[in-house]
């Protein structure tokens, strides 16, 4: 089993553009294993490529959120079937401990590939909709806190420096594309 440390808010890998896959071979095969392992260790619903530190645009969910039919997706396109909004609690396994009211779509349509290279989708609402939303934005350098209110923002960022595990690092505040 290979469980690899998780980058923590404030890496420069959380905030840049994770790449499109171009190669299913056998290290993808192995960087998906990986993600699965760590993200089972950890208990998290989803975890992506960038947190691993590797720019490539791959995330791996929890197996119950997608009925264990897919608990990966490698270069996914993003898109919503309707307007419908949800607001309700989301955490981050590069923020430990923080868990914050977020709005995102309530339904999803994600299309991508599997380890295989074959085309897959996945259709979801609530919290499948929610994790979806969530690795796709880490795949374009973007974190939960960056949806929030400045107000909340600014009270995060007092919270992160007082954690013990933040190093003080600068945290840009992004917008997400989505």
């Amino acid at each position: 089993m290979t469980v690899l440390p998780i980058r923590l808010v404030g890496d420069p890998v959380l905030r840049q553009a994770a790449k499109p896959v171009e190669t299913f071979d056998a290290e993808l095969r192995q960087l998906v294993k990986d993600l699965q392992e760590t993200l089972a260790d950890r208990n998290g619903a989803g975890l992506a490529a960038p947190q691993l530190g590797v720019g490539l645009r791959v995330f791996a969910i929890h197996p119950k959120l997608s009925d264990g039919e897919l608990d990966h997706l490698i270069n996914p396109v993003v898109t919503f079937p309707d307007e419908e909004e949800q607001d309700g609690p989301e955490g981050c396994l590069s923020i430990p401990g923080v868990y914050l009211d977020t709005k995102r779509r309530a339904n999803v349509v994600a299309t991508g590939f599997n380890v295989h290279g074959d085309p897959v989708q996945i259709v979801g609402a609530g919290l499948l909709a929610r994790c979806v939303q969530h690795e796709t934005d880490h795949l374009d350098g973007v974190l939960f806190i960056d949806r929030q209110d400045p107000e909340r923002q600014q009270r995060l960022m007092e919270t992160l420096r007082a954690a013990a595990w933040f190093d003080d690092q600068e945290v840009v505040i992004k917008t997400s594309p989505h």
